[in-house]
């Protein structure tokens, strides 16, 4: 495996970079802040106070297959497409995504683009916080967009169902880590969404997101975001599938996968959201098992 480089236009780029290549004219640059509602905060009114120039906003619960009940389930292509042309963004762009708590949402869109073939996608390491405290410029205007065609190759291989995690879990055939904080994968704290067990996957490693981050909000390099992995015991000679509650935060195990130069992962788009509903699949409860 080898790792990305510290500035990489596939998953991410510093705040410096953007700064210098900001008024190139095929970036694009996306806001893709979303939170819980615990964290009582408004994503888009915040994005319309205050943004990097030119950002458009990428709405991370419309964006989605709605013909699902699960939350934010990826679109289906055409979806995505229709609403990336009118975004202003299409083929030939490079796309940057950022998020307003640092590293958080920003990954899920990161995935998302993956997803569907497009590969010129990096996330901003740190997000908006760390933009605005080195003093970068910021507006709220909203964007002069131009309609850009756009063409996808949906990547299934990036993506599991629950048939294929229930299958590799009891199988061992992959390693399935769990985003979330340990209480929540070990079941004693109850879970943000209503009617869901507590507990996880059963044989999952468990690896909090907040573990391959700085204190600052910006994504481990090199060694110490190896460490991070192996201290959750996750054995990097084998497939990974990441997954959380929504599938949001699991996309920051996976673009730290990718970092690492892994490229035998995918994300479980239900994650507990639908693990954690159905009474049929089987869950652990307790710390994960390390050996």
């Amino acid at each position: 495996m080898t790792p990305a480089p510290l500035d990489d236009p596939r998953t991410l780029v510093s705040t410096d970079w953007l700064a210098r290549h900001l008024k190139d004219p095929d970036l694009r640059v996306l806001d893709a802040s979303w939170y819980l509602p615990d964290m009582a905060r408004d994503a888009k009114a915040e994005y319309d106070a205050a943004h990097i120039p030119g950002a458009r906003f990428f709405d991370i619960d419309e964006i989605t297959d709605q013909r699902s009940e699960l939350p934010h389930m990826a679109p289906p292509s055409e979806k995505f497409m229709s609403r990336m042309r009118a975004m202003g963004i299409g083929d030939g762009h490079q796309v940057v995504v950022y998020d307003g708590a640092g590293l958080f949402s920003a990954a899920r869109v990161w995935w998302t683009f993956r997803l569907m073939g497009k590969t010129d996608i990096a996330v901003l390491d740190g997000g908006f916080p760390k933009w605005k405290a080195e003093g970068h410029e910021v507006e709220d205007l909203p964007p002069i967009v131009r309609d850009r065609h756009m063409t996808v190759s949906r990547q299934n291989h990036l993506v599991k169902d629950v048939t294929q995690v229930a299958h590799a879990a009891k199988l061992g055939l992959a390693e399935v880590i769990d985003a979330r904080g340990p209480a929540r994968f070990e079941g004693s704290a109850p879970e943000p969404r209503p009617g869901l067990r507590g507990g996880h996957i059963p044989g999952s490693r468990n690896l909090p997101y907040s573990d391959v981050l700085n204190p600052d909000g910006t994504m481990k390099q090199g060694a110490a975001l190896r460490a991070a992995f192996e201290t959750a015991g996750v054995d990097l000679g084998k497939p990974a599938i990441t997954t959380c509650g929504s599938g949001v935060t699991a996309a920051v195990l996976a673009l730290a996968l990718d970092r690492l130069g892994h490229r035998n992962w995918s994300l479980y788009d239900g994650s507990w959201s639908e693990w954690g509903m159905y009474d049929d699949l089987p869950v652990e409860t307790g710390p994960a098992r390390k050996g």
